[in-house]
């Protein structure tokens, strides 16, 4: 197990000076529509259809059985539905909420009303799940499958019932309505039968986005390993392997000169390698965990081999950082000491039910189910995954865009993260059944125990400098449950860093936001108790970018001479960044 931190680099990054504190006052914030639609691999990539149904008769069978709380609601709702056809009624949505932002729904009586019988069946749902005997789990599921249903009966969903959509119907002469009927059926033709989340058109990889300079050192079957050209005239000597996650494309790590992690990297010589994954067709699902891990190995002996270093600093995010895992500790199973500091973000290795509320509906059998699914397929499209992830937060990433694409016929917006997470991949139906079987039996919280790429999984054998990532707003790997990997590792030297920020935007947090700040504690420490870490925490003006940067500097050797070239004799530079695999 991971001990307690020793104490981190003294200087402080920001504008103003840290203040003592935990980071649970002002952190809420709107939660970026950018990371509510990024996919991430974890249990809820194990969710069946069967733990949904499981859920909707949990709720029938509660309501058969308890019949007295069923007319308890009924009445509560009826006595709602006097007080809104008297105007007697005070219920009023979420001053947030922007889906009755209008201010039709405040003055107009139909649509007020219409918002309060809406309201009324949401705080009768919502009353009458809290009145059963239900446990936590089961109460969490109750919530979350109920939920769906109601934003799906918001009235904003339809035009009969959206007064900013009729507005837009007459003040354009009827041009909304049939560009939003241009747009649906585009997306029915186009785009798998899913509303359109980004528009692509202002998007071309290598001109605006994934612009770094760098190039293909080596290529085979599985990937492509990118090296990228020093902007400096020094560098330094243990250079950085990223490992990016397999669901999505690796130039989230540079999607625009403004918030390139690259970029970041090479202006403060730092020498940086990052991998490419292929977009696996049906002949390549058999690629398990294993081979994934023989990939990194290899990139590992280039990266080596081109830089002259014996070891290598490694870091990986969402499900990348669960492959960085499983590698950290093969190589420590091997005896390899080339791992050198490790930097993990966004990434939960020790999932629990009550983390968010849809990870409630997973359970063992659908596990199971999705596993025997997967094994059927030769790969799970990555249209296939997208639509499942959208659906687990459908306000967010389903009706805002119908309302938006359809409705008011308008185009979706035009965002470089967003236009990254719609370009997904496939995922191999052996890797989805390696992942899925890792969270099932909870292997990376117990160490040698469970036996995956040809060597018992033991992170406890891990022993580099491990620098931490979450985000305060992450409702995909939620922030506490990140905290807990650093409980699993052998690091005497675990770092833990909270970004004030969502899912990507965590780590897309570049200098020169004034609103950017993070929390670190005080004494470079990350006791077992996440509580305690709060009670020791300082906040830091600014973004985390910096301080990461000092962290690893002080990791990465000596400086030398920046490589005139890129490659070596045994692995010549290829293909401009960013290659080949990252069209397919």
């Amino acid at each position: 197990m991971a001990a307690k931190a020793d104490k981190g680099p003294e200087k402080k990054t920001g504008a103003k000076k840290p203040k003592k504190g935990a980071p649970f006052s002002g952190m809420a914030g709107a939660f970026d529509a950018a990371n509510d639609a990024t996919m991430a691999l974890g249990p809820l990539a194990g969710l069946a259809r069967e733990d949904f149904i499981g859920a909707i008769g949990l709720m029938l069978r509660q309501t058969a059985t308890n019949p007295d709380k069923a007319f308890k609601a009924a009445g509560n709702f009826s006595e709602d539905v006097v007080k809104i056809m008297t105007g007697q009624s005070d219920l009023a949505p979420d001053p947030k909420d922007k889906r009755f932002m209008d201010p039709a729904w405040r003055f107009n009586p139909f649509f007020k009303a219409g918002a309060q019988y809406y309201l009324a069946v949401q705080k009768g749902v919502k009353s009458y799940i809290e009145d059963l005997e239900l446990d936590a789990l089961e109460r969490d599921r109750a919530n979350f499958i109920s939920q769906i249903i109601i934003d799906a009966l918001s009235p904003t969903n339809s035009l009969i019932g959206n007064p900013t959509a009729q507005k837009r119907l007459v003040d354009s002469g009827g041009l909304s309505l049939v560009k939003g009927l241009k747009n649906a059926y585009n997306d029915m033709v186009h785009n798998d039968m899913m509303v359109s989340q980004v528009n692509k058109k202002p998007f071309k990889l290598g001109e605006n986005v994934a612009t770094a300079k760098g190039s293909v050192v080596y290529r085979d079957e599985r990937f492509e390993l990118i090296q990228y050209a020093p902007t400096t005239d020094k560098v330094y000597a243990i250079p950085q392997l990223t490992i990016p996650p397999q669901i999505n494309k690796m130039y989230i790590n540079d999607l625009s000169p403004e918030k390139s992690v690259i970029k970041w990297q090479t202006d403060h010589g730092i020498q940086p390698f990052m991998i490419s994954w292929r977009n696996p067709t049906d002949e390549m699902g058999v690629w398990g965990m294993a081979d994934y891990i023989e990939s990194c190995i290899k990139a590992l002996d280039v990266v080596c081999d081109i830089t002259g270093s014996d070891k290598v600093n490694v870091s990986g995010g969402c499900s990348g950082g669960q492959t960085m895992s499983v590698l950290l500790s093969k190589l420590a199973s091997m005896g390899d000491t080339r791992a050198n500091a490790i930097t993990m973000m966004v990434c939960v290795l020790e999932p629990k039910p009550g983390d968010t509320e849809a990870s409630s509906l997973v359970s063992h059998n659908g596990i199971a189910l999705a596993r025997q699914r997967a094994q059927k397929k030769g790969v799970i499209e990555g249209s296939s995954l997208a639509r499942g992830f959208a659906w687990l937060r459908p306000n967010d990433l389903i009706w805002n865009y119908v309302i938006n694409n359809y409705l008011l016929g308008d185009d979706p917006p035009a965002f470089d993260i967003l236009f990254w997470n719609a370009d997904a991949t496939n995922l191999s139906s052996a890797l989805m059944g390696d992942f899925l079987e890792l969270f099932e039996a909870n292997a990376y919280a117990a160490p040698g125990t469970f036996e995956i790429a040809d060597h018992t999984l033991d992170l406890t054998k891990v022993t580099g400098d491990m620098f931490i990532l979450g985000g305060t707003t992450d409702h995909i790997t939620p922030w506490r449950a990140c905290y807990r990997s650093t409980q699993l590792f052998g690091a005497k030297n675990v770092e833990f860093i909270l970004s004030q920020a969502g899912h990507m935007q965590a780590i897309l947090n570049p200098p020169g936001n004034p609103k950017a700040k993070y929390w670190k504690h005080s004494k470079g420490k990350t006791p077992a108790d996440v509580g305690e870490w709060m009670k020791g925490t300082e906040e830091v003006a600014g973004s985390w970018w910096p301080y990461w940067m000092e962290w690893l500097h002080a990791r990465s050797g000596k400086e030398v001479a920046a490589p005139g070239t890129l490659g070596s004799k045994a692995h010549p530079a290829m293909e401009a960044a960013p290659g080949l695999y990252v069209l397919e």
